[in-house]
């Protein structure tokens, strides 16, 4: 029901199309059924021409009704299915950014993965679900017009079945839900294969202990649940199957001695019934799909809410304030918090002050509170206490997207696209050609119609490259965390003596966090932080 209800959400006229499409085909197959019931009984009151046209007719219209009602449901699922990953995608970068660092990498990249195709199979499905369920129903109802009491019987047997079934199926779905929850952790185990590697081929112990204490006993958990879940789904398959058979001898053999029927009528149930079972068998053979879909759109329905509780307002943000006078943080705070909170780590109060057009090194000790800082000044983390001001203007929700535009960041962490995006100007490959003659890059990079040649360089290079976006950017404030930290002695130099210099006569202020206590003649002022607290904020 819950992928029935998505899909209604999604463009309930097409739905509705759809079914009335797939109820006549499944009508006028079941009037097929009862046409070849009666010309194989050689029913002596039917024109053979008329039964011939009338089975051509019906051909027909089960061809016609059945593509028309695929075709419908097809088309609105994958459109479903479209805007459910932009919507998800959309929720998860209107997110506040603490937000999503306390959800984790893994969790988004499973839901983000395989919820939205697990949903994606479900509603894939869902066609030849509608088109099953119009067969059975037709059935059912040339089943009524040759015996009530036979559908009465039937019905029956179905409460009994449906009865027996059902304990089934909630074990099933419980066991494939606890699987789904087991793949958060699979997923963290499986970053950790790519993202430490190194460390892992080089330390034989480590990758033992986590190939056998934790891989193996996440992937055999999942492995458990799965197999659990899908075997009473096979149960429940097999049980269904015999319970259609048990239904099928009770027509044949014992019906005809409770109840006066005619070998005609006879014929018609036993055929009619053996038609059933391939729509029967197709439903209950999708039951592990739709139950995996509907826990999958359940996880994504919750990570949705999550996301929408700390959304931030989004709104086309108008021109930069290239122009500005000042950038103040006044009593800002920001907190850490975990699962024991004596290990919350506290930032701030921070009071400080930028200015246009000047060199701010930002130092202190590892865990001191650098990134945080960055992140609080770039707009990426929201004040928990205390304001930031810009240009006498408080930053909040409403004008927060506005004043992230200000700022060219590279973080130690940085991303780097394969294309320019967002940068729209019609001598982007002149500009970036130059700057990457500045980067000491073009001999190894070209840019043609804003995208890069390539991106498999050394980490100091991709740096440089993530720099030549930043210069491109052309923003009032610029930010690098630790950019120096990978780079060769000549390029380090080059980097803190002529670049940023360079940024600085263009009007530009720029903040760099570093420990090249060597270069910190540069600045123009320097902002030491420890263990949270601003130490020293002081002119050279």
């Amino acid at each position: 029901m819950n992928l029935f209800y998505f899909l209604l959400r999604s463009s309930w006229g097409m739905v509705a199309i759809a079914i009335c499409t797939g109820f006549l085909s499944g009508g006028s197959s079941a009037g097929l059924i009862a046409l070849i019931s009666r010309a194989a009984a050689r029913d002596p009151g039917s024109s053979l021409s008329t039964t011939v046209w009338a089975f051509i007719g019906l051909i027909i219209v089960v061809l016609i009704t059945s593509i028309i009602s695929q075709v419908m449901l097809i088309r609105l699922s994958q459109n479903a299915v479209l805007q459910l990953r932009m919507r998800l995608s959309r929720q998860i970068l209107s997110s506040e950014l603490s937000h999503l660092e306390d959800l984790g990498n893994p969790r988004l990249l499973a839901t983000l993965t395989e919820d939205v195709q697990a949903v994606a199979n479900g509603v894939h499905e869902m066609p030849f679900l509608f088109i099953n369920l119009a067969i059975i129903l037709g059935c059912m109802a040339y089943i009524t017009w040759l015996s009530w009491l036979v559908v009465v019987m039937v019905i029956g047997l179905a409460v009994v079945a449906i009865g027996s079934c059902q304990w089934l199926l909630n074990r099933g779905t419980k066991m494939l839900a606890l699987a789904r929850a087991d793949q958060d952790t699979l997923y963290g185990h499986l970053g950790s294969i790519t993202g430490g590697i190194k460390e892992l081929k080089l330390h034989y112990r480590r990758r033992q202990v986590f190939l056998e204490n934790q891989l193996l006993s996440t992937v055999t958990m999942f492995r458990r649940h799965n197999v659990n879940g899908l075997t009473l789904f096979a149960t429940t398959s097999s049980w269904g199957q015999l319970i259609f058979f048990f239904s099928l001898g009770f027509v044949i053999f014992v019906l005809p001695n409770l109840l006066s029927i005619s070998p005609q009528t006879l014929s018609g149930f036993i055929l009619t019934f053996t038609y059933l079972m391939l729509p029967m068998d197709n439903i209950i053979s999708k039951l592990p799909v739709f139950s995996r879909a509907s826990i999958a759109l359940e996880k994504i329905e919750s990570l949705g809410l999550s996301l929408a509780s700390r959304a931030e307002t989004l709104t086309l943000p108008p021109e930069q304030n290239k122009s500005w006078q000042y950038l103040k943080l006044d009593g800002v705070n920001h907190t850490y918090r975990t699962d024991e909170p004596e290990s919350n780590f506290n930032l701030g109060p921070v009071n400080i002050k930028f200015a246009p057009q000047e060199i701010v090194f930002i130092v202190g000790g590892n865990g001191s509170g650098k990134s945080t800082l960055a992140k609080l000044i770039t707009g990426l983390y929201i004040p928990e206490v205390g304001d930031i001001i810009f240009d006498g203007e408080p930053i909040t929700e409403q004008n927060r997207e506005w004043y992230r535009q200000h700022f060219s960041v590279v973080f130690s962490d940085f991303y780097l696209f394969e294309d320019l995006l967002g940068l729209e100007d019609n001598n982007l490959d002149i500009q970036a050609q130059r700057y990457l003659e500045l980067l000491q890059l073009d001999h190894k990079v070209k840019v043609k119609h804003g995208k890069l040649s390539t991106t498999s360089l050394s980490q100091g290079q991709r740096k440089r490259l993530a720099l030549l976006t930043a210069y491109l950017e052309d923003r009032p404030i610029y930010l690098f965390d630790e950019w120096a930290a990978d780079q060769d002695p000549i390029f380090k130099e080059i980097f803190y003596c002529k670049l940023l210099p360079f940024l600085r006569d263009q009007g530009k202020t720029i903040l760099v966090i570093s420990h090249d206590d060597h270069y910190f003649h540069v600045a123009d002022r320097m902002i030491k932080l420890d263990y949270g607290q601003v130490e020293y904020d002081k002119d050279f």
